[in-house]
């Protein structure tokens, strides 16, 4: 199975970015949030984190090997979430996912139904499912999207995923515990336990 690919981006559409490594190019399907990130990096290499799929119908016995591109292992590992709900797949999570990672994160774990419901093909229905489904699992994607994290900080997105949740159980909402987190990580210090993340807030706090 193939899960990164690195190349040079030699073109790009609305549906897909074509990647050349070594001797062949590969077509990659991306949903809308990452082409908007590929912009501007054509003839660059660029890396990207991929699921395979096979399209078709087995039953016919024409299925087809396809890639689908990520930025980052938590876009990935987002977008498989998505397609773990039922009555969304890999099609439709192609084709709704426009708004970035982060965005939808939080309307998850927000309910925000109305704002769910805007994504294309996600009526109200799919978001109130989406939402029971995925809503206790936001966390880590709220709070942690902007960049590639490097594998020696996995670790630490842990720590801070374990922070957010112990906000959670102080009594505090979900939107004030996630500021409090990021406010903490924008000191740029590195977190190794949840009680180092709620020593820097509390002293945020106190100045």
């Amino acid at each position: 199975m193939i899960t990164r690919i690195t190349g040079k981006l030699t073109a790009l559409t609305a549906e897909a970015a074509t990647i050349a490594a070594g001797p062949f190019e590969y077509e990659v399907y991306i949903p809308e949030f990452v082409r908007r990130q590929l912009q501007g990096r054509l003839d660059t290499e660029v890396s990207l984190r991929t699921i395979e799929y096979l399209e078709g119908t087995p039953g016919r016995g024409n299925l087809t090997p396809r890639l689908i591109g990520f930025m980052s292992h938590a876009e990935r590992e987002f977008f498989d979430a998505i397609c773990s709900v039922d009555g969304v797949g890999v099609k439709k999570a192609l084709r709704s996912m426009v708004r970035p990672v982060r965005e939808v994160a939080v309307a998850i774990e927000e309910q925000n139904v109305k704002q769910l419901s805007a994504l294309p093909g996600i009526g109200a229905g799919l978001a109130e499912r989406i939402i029971a489904k995925l809503r206790r699992k936001m966390a880590k994607f709220a709070l942690l999207v902007q960049a590639e994290t490097p594998a020696g900080d996995e670790g630490e997105r842990g720590v801070v995923n374990d922070a957010y949740e112990a906000l959670l159980s102080l009594g505090h909402s979900s939107s004030d515990a996630r500021q409090k987190v990021e406010q903490a990580l924008q000191s740029g210090k590195k977190f190794k336990s949840i009680e180092e993340i709620l020593e820097e807030i509390y002293r945020a706090q106190s100045r």
